[in-house]
């Protein structure tokens, strides 16, 4: 499907649709709140988050928090000699 994350999984999760993973790659400003609120309902066992922004990066985790951790985080250095990184995170469900 082509689309925004923040119309379609909402409109999936009324459909009965709940994938086990979500990938996203959101702009510098991070993933939309809705979209955010979303996830915490589907609650997906994994979450792998593609950011360019590690300050949106971190605003994002800290939202999901509640319901993941952190996993795992590599830098990824696509734009050499610029103060410019990309992190790719991977967030697990926490376990009750």
């Amino acid at each position: 499907m082509t689309g925004k994350a923040e119309d379609l999984l909402p409109k999936w999760l009324k459909e009965g649709w709940k994938p086990d993973i979500i990938i996203v790659d959101p702009p510098r400003t991070g993933c939309d709140r809705q979209f955010l609120q979303t996830v915490l309902k589907i609650k997906p066992k994994k979450l792998i988050y593609v950011s360019c922004n590690p300050s949106t990066l971190a605003k994002d985790i800290d939202f999901l928090g509640r319901e993941y951790k952190v996993e795992y985080i590599q830098p990824v250095d696509m734009f050499p000699q610029t103060a410019h990184v990309e992190c790719i995170s991977q967030l697990v469900l926490k376990n009750d």
